[in-house]
């Protein structure tokens, strides 16, 4: 009994002084990280894992320090297993804290909340992914590490080997979507199809990358819901990605109109509306008349914006401002089915068409503008149509440039 109270006043005694150490140091830490977010990192992740791991390493020498003074042999071995068996967990805890202080010190070096975080977008998707990675590969060592230190473990290890490919296919055939997850989850970090505050269309909802994991991705909706998808879903389906290359877009909103429509009117009250909001970003507006089919005249107008949310609200206001225009200011060209029978000569007779139409020439409404192009008249159209025409066309372009 004197022995066995011995062991554990010197236990308690190297656990007080591992203690002790383990605080100077934290203090010293906690006053280096006022300046250093490495140092401020560190006291705040790691320093209960580094605690545990001082008074393990403290306990197991003190236990080993009183192995002369007698005592029973086998409570003293089965200590220094248990003891052995918690600094190996305690180790991998210290070990995954210090990985997590060091990714979070490069996530710290690209913020999200700028304008222009496409990089940073990227390095939080491959970071979050290696995070999640790194936590599983630690956990799957420790607890082999743990299992060996048994010896009846180590006397099967070789059967176990031997019986390694039987359970391999095995697992494989069972494991095979949570695999296919895995690696496209991989895929999705480093290959740069979506990441993080991507602005994506998938399955029919508007929505942002809100999280990603190895096995699921989640679509933050516009309405607030969250649409779960598995990881190899954006590697085997395809999907519209707003924001992969730059957070501008263009948008269009459409017409259907009767002929007697004002085209060159609608357009520059479509220019001088979007000019007195806040919302337009001044790359792309125009009108133009994509069909004329069924009796009704097609009218698309094409905006843009800064990001996919002022482009949704702006579309609305042009879509409720059009409206209330042709409305107010040109209720004939309102959509409306009619009939003509003989030479009529009324206002939408055939005599009343071509007075009407001889106005409308000598009022200029036959116009050409820059805003009734997307592909040609400004610089960014140039650039579009450079873009979207053939290889043989952008090397005229250059050419003539």
């Amino acid at each position: 009994m004197r022995n066995i109270m011995w062991t554990i006043a010197a236990t308690v005694a190297a656990a007080a002084i591992a203690l002790g150490v383990v605080e100077v140091m934290h203090r010293v830490a906690r006053r280096l990280g006022r300046r250093s977010l490495l140092a401020a990192g560190l006291y705040e992740h790691s320093h209960r894992a580094l605690q545990t791991v001082a008074v393990l390493v403290a306990v197991r020498i003190a236990v080993q320090a009183t192995t002369g003074l007698g005592g029973d042999p086998r409570w003293r071995q089965i200590t220094l297993h248990v003891i052995g068996l918690a600094m190996i967990a305690a180790s991998a805890w210290l070990v995954a804290s210090l990985l997590l202080v060091a990714q979070d010190r490069a996530l710290n070096r690209f913020r999200m909340d700028v304008p222009n975080n496409r990089q940073a977008r990227r390095i939080h998707t491959q970071v979050v992914i290696l995070r999640r990675l790194t936590v599983a590969v630690i956990f799957v060592l420790t607890l082999g590490v743990m299992l060996m230190t048994f010896p009846s473990v180590r006397g099967i290890g070789a059967s176990v080997l031997a019986s390694a490919g039987v359970i391999g296919a095995v697992a494989a055939l069972a494991a095979q979507s949570v695999l296919g997850n895995v690696i496209a989850g991989l895929q999705l970090a480093f290959g740069g199809a979506v990441r993080l505050d991507d602005v994506v269309v998938v399955e029919g909802e508007w929505g942002r990358i809100e999280e990603i994991t190895l096995s699921y991705v989640v679509v933050h909706i516009w309405d607030d819901r969250r649409l779960i998808l598995p990881t190899l879903y954006f590697t085997t389906k395809p999907f519209q990605n707003w924001t992969r290359t730059q957070s501008a877009v263009l948008g269009a909103v459409e017409f259907d109109v009767d002929w007697s429509v004002p085209v060159q009117a609608m357009r520059e009250e479509l220019r001088r509306f979007i000019e007195g909001t806040g919302l337009w970003d001044e790359r792309a507006c125009a009108l133009q008349v994509t069909d004329a089919t069924g009796g009704m005249v097609r009218l698309r107008a094409l905006v843009s914006a800064a990001d996919a949310g002022s482009l949704w609200d702006l579309r609305c206001l042009v879509r409720e401002h059009l409206v209330e225009w042709v409305r107010d200011q040109r209720p004939t060209a309102l959509p409306r089915m009619r009939a003509e029978v003989g030479e009529g000569n009324g206002a939408f007779g055939s005599k009343g068409l071509r007075r009407w139409l001889g106005d409308r020439a000598s009022d200029g409404g036959g116009g050409d503008s820059e805003d009734a192009r997307v592909f040609s008249g400004s610089d960014d159209g140039k650039a579009r149509g450079e873009a979207f025409g053939s290889r043989e066309e952008r090397a005229k372009a250059g050419t003539r440039n």
